[in-house]
């Protein structure tokens, strides 16, 4: 007969998220490491450009923090169903996100837009296929955030504090 210390030793189990959660879930962290990849393609060019090894360590040191930071938010708070890990990702990543992934590309089709003058170097189409992957994992992974099967995981979980 198991006495009751032991009982309540014993952690709960917790429920498995949705199949909806945890699709959105490997998008959100696919996109994340979208966004490692670009980084790491980033510093390699500025490097071969020359640029400050000091300035470049700074960007390295931000980035690290904030990929960290949103890995962090996935992993232990949106995979659980912590409602404000679902509004902060989507709000980060679906407006300020997105606009940071598409400025460039609309800016430069609105002002010139000639495809014949690109670099279609393997640096180029690497970082295109890259990027285009990342606009796909976050607006797939917000679609998927809010499917009726995420709306019932985030609405019966219990709301979790920080502190």
């Amino acid at each position: 007969m198991e006495s009751i210390s032991e009982r309540t030793r014993r952690p709960a189990a917790r429920p498995e998220p949705p199949l909806a959660v945890r699709g959105a879930a490997a998008l959100w962290l696919a996109a994340i490491g979208a966004g490692v990849a670009e980084s790491v393609l980033g510093v390699l060019g500025a490097l071969v450009d020359g640029a400050s090894v000091g300035g470049v360590l700074v960007q390295i040191a931000f980035r690290a923090m904030v990929y960290g930071g949103l890995f962090v938010v996935v992993d232990r708070y949106f995979r659980p169903g912590v409602r404000w890990a679902r509004w902060l990702l989507t709000g980060l990543l679906g407006t300020v996100g997105i606009a940071s992934l598409i400025i460039g590309p609309v800016t430069w089709l609105v002002n010139d837009g000639d495809f014949g003058a690109l670099d279609w170097s393997v640096g180029f189409v690497t970082f295109a296929v890259i990027r285009c992957l990342h606009v796909f994992a976050v607006l797939s992974a917000i679609a998927l955030s809010f499917t009726a099967e995420s709306n019932r995981w985030f609405s019966t979980r219990p709301v979790r504090r920080t502190r």
